[in-house]
């Protein structure tokens, strides 16, 4: 089995531990166990809990950065983009989302790096928005809906309705249109 896949395994079992467990259930046993390789095999990759907590952050920020991107190239708009983002598409996205938020904000082992990312992934998002619109105002109301949407999502708060959801959206692209920079 090559490494790249051992490793992606072993994330991928990292990912569903946190899913079901929380970080609590996360230990270098349990995930190897999940993943289908031995302690040492784990070990060899990830040499402590923090740094497989940092791998999976490191390839989610990845895949932000393929979400950046397409937002920043889609027909729909970055506004639209953004805001329908900020809906988790899964019930073990917000589970995996909710789980990575509570290990960053209760556990000092994690290294600083691993929050930067976090941060930088929020942060990103904002500039993008600024860059995109001439009302800084604006920017940051629309960037404000969608971190609530998505914490109420993560937080398991009840869901907003559908109907209304889609207004808001539709509300503030089209406000967004006003003041959209031209490229």
């Amino acid at each position: 089995m090559s490494t790249s896949n051992t490793r992606d395994r072993i994330l991928d079992a990292l990912q569903d531990t946190l899913i079901r467990g929380g970080y609590s259930a996360v230990t270098l046993e349990a995930v190897a166990r999940e993943a289908e390789v031995s302690k040492g095999g784990l070990l060899y990759h990830f040499p402590s809990k923090a740094a497989m907590v940092n791998g999976l952050i490191e390839r989610l920020r990845e895949l932000a950065e393929e979400e950046f991107r397409q937002a920043l190239e889609s027909e729909e708009g970055l506004v639209r983009v953004f805001l329908r983002t900020s809906l988790p598409q899964s019930r073990e996205e917000k589970e995996l989302y909710w789980a990575l938020i509570a290990a960053l904000r209760s556990h000092e082992e994690l290294e600083e790096e691993a929050v930067r990312h976090v941060q930088y992934l929020f942060e990103h998002w904002r500039e993008l928005l600024h860059e995109e619109l001439t009302d800084p105002v604006l920017a940051e109301i629309i960037l404000r809906a969608g971190d609530g949407l998505y914490m109420a999502a993560i937080a398991g708060l009840a869901p907003p309705d559908p109907e209304l959801t889609g207004q808001m959206i539709d509300r503030l692209v089209e406000e967004s249109d006003k003041v959209r920079r031209a490229r």
